[in-house]
């Protein structure tokens, strides 16, 4: 197919001169010509100030969604949005604690969340979907959709993962939150088992089953072990089993101050 060098046209059958323009058509082009868009860009960076973690969130006329009250400061020319949530939404924002808003920014600046003695972890996705612990969300690019996930009763009750978890899918950077490092953890059709929830997300593919430790009523009592959480299939979990140094201590002194309120009682 052939184009007007002049006006970009399309020529049909064996015209001699571009009917729009009059160009003559040893002056087309074969190809039709590129026209370049201006697509705006969100960067995402992980940055540390006084042993504080932020994230530090680079916008070029684009846009991208963070969990509600996390802004921290942003310079430039950027807005932020909000928009009421459905009915639907409230009810389960009520049930997960988790904000029933998620903000938009919009615009061209910089951004940084609000610091945290956490860890935060940039997931890229590539169409892919993950379901987050309660609380994990932290921020993500504007094309990745946010859903929520509803638990079985068994496992809503007494893995700790509530009702209701959040889930992220598509293609594009997720933000996520933890009290310590990532690690990932990748099953073929495997198990694995978690006494405790710092299971911080999983791909869609694995499925949470709470269960017994052992086998038996009498060898639960004697192993130390109760109830925990069994994670199967095919995919990716990301564990965090050991807060970072200055969550430990924080964790430390509040525990000594506890004791101490209940020892002056």
């Amino acid at each position: 197919m052939a184009y007007c060098s002049n006006c970009g046209s399309e020529l049909k059958g064996n015209s001699a001169f571009c009917e729009n323009c009059g160009t003559q058509i040893n002056q087309v082009e074969t190809q039709q010509p590129v026209i370049q868009e201006i697509v705006g860009e969100v960067t995402f960076e992980v940055v540390n100030k006084e042993r504080l973690n932020l994230v530090k969130v680079e916008v070029d006329n684009a846009s991208f969604r963070y969990e509600s009250g996390a802004m921290h400061y942003m310079n430039g020319d950027l807005e932020l949005e909000a928009k009421a949530p459905s009915i639907g939404k409230m009810f389960k924002s009520m049930l997960t604690k988790e904000a029933i808003v998620k903000p938009i920014i919009k615009g061209s600046g910089t951004v940084f969340l609000q610091p945290s003695f956490g860890e935060f972890t940039i997931l890229n996705l590539e169409n892919e979907e993950w379901i987050l612990d309660r609380g994990a969300y932290f921020a993500s690019d504007i094309n990745i959709e946010i859903g929520s996930y509803t638990n079985k009763a068994i496992s809503a009750i007494f893995s700790g993962e509530k009702w209701f978890q959040t889930v992220v899918s598509g293609t594009g950077k997720v933000i996520i939150t933890s009290a310590g490092p990532i690690e990932e953890v990748e099953l073929t059709n495997g198990k694995l088992v978690v006494d405790g929830a710092f299971a911080i997300a999983r791909t869609s593919g694995i499925e949470l089953k709470v269960s017994k430790a052992t086998k038996g009523i009498f060898s639960t009592l004697i192993s130390g072990e109760g109830i925990v959480n069994t994670f199967t299939g095919t995919g990716k979990v990301l564990i965090a089993p050991v807060d970072n140094y200055l969550n430990t201590l924080i964790n430390s002194v509040l525990s000594i101050g506890y004791q101490i309120q209940n020892l002056r009682k």
